[in-house]
């Protein structure tokens, strides 16, 4: 009787653990995080960060397979007006609390504090686009490892004036002045540096135009994360 218990208990075991891999099967019905294939167009200009929320949601919905049916947030931290303004936005803050898959299924990160830490499974490799397509980085033509986040390493905000410009006035620019905080989705940089490999926090961008974001290799690209 007591060995029937325990093979009952482990084939209980055995098909919780199917059940649990069955709800993470590689595609867009599953998946809470990826690389934006295309940004806007204009740059540092994403139309505010309802605008950059929207092009997530765009983005995952074109995706198909229900992935538009979750609510997308785009990893984007905003600078308050003024140093004493509380008036400003976390990237950290705004994207759930995982955890968070690409679309092949992969886990990026458990949670919040996993993410912002050493064991962070954002790399080349797992930082896909909506539809399950690696995105070009360093050695690539052309480099297109430039996140923009707005963002300082621990997801936080950079503080507001007179300290310089890091999110494209709020993600509403796209002239040649200005700048914006990127990250290295491929975590490779030009020397084996923290701040060469950081996926969030590397370096910021020459200006805000489309033209003076490719140089250092970006496009206008960010990180989309599904709140729920």
């Amino acid at each position: 009787m007591k060995k029937n218990l325990v093979k009952a208990s482990s084939l209980a075991a055995g098909l919780l653990a199917l059940a649990g891999c069955a709800n993470l099967q590689p595609g867009p019905q599953n998946m809470t995080f990826f690389v934006t294939s295309a940004g806007p167009g204009k740059g540092g200009d994403l139309g505010g960060l309802e605008g950059a929320d929207r092009h997530c949601q765009t983005l995952a919905t074109a995706a198909g397979a229900g992935a538009g049916a979750r609510t997308w947030h785009a990893y984007l931290s905003t600078q308050a007006p003024k140093l004493d303004d509380p008036n400003f936005v976390n990237a950290r803050d705004r994207i759930g609390s995982g955890p968070w898959h690409n679309a092949k299924g992969e886990r990026i990160a458990r949670d919040v504090e996993e993410l912002h830490s050493a064991h962070s499974n954002v790399t080349k490799q797992s930082a896909l686009d909506e539809n399950g397509k690696p995105v070009k980085g360093r050695g690539d033509a052309p480099n297109q490892h430039d996140m923009l986040t707005g963002s300082r390493a621990d997801g936080t905000a950079f503080p507001g004036a007179p300290f310089a410009d890091m999110s494209c006035g709020n993600w509403t620019q796209s002239g040649a002045g200005g700048a914006a905080m990127t990250g290295h989705h491929d975590r490779i940089g030009p020397i084996a540096s923290p701040w060469a490999q950081s996926w969030n926090s590397t370096h910021p961008t020459l200006g805000c135009s489309p033209e003076k974001i490719r140089p250092t290799g970006g496009e206008g690209l960010f990180y989309c994360f599904a709140v729920k």
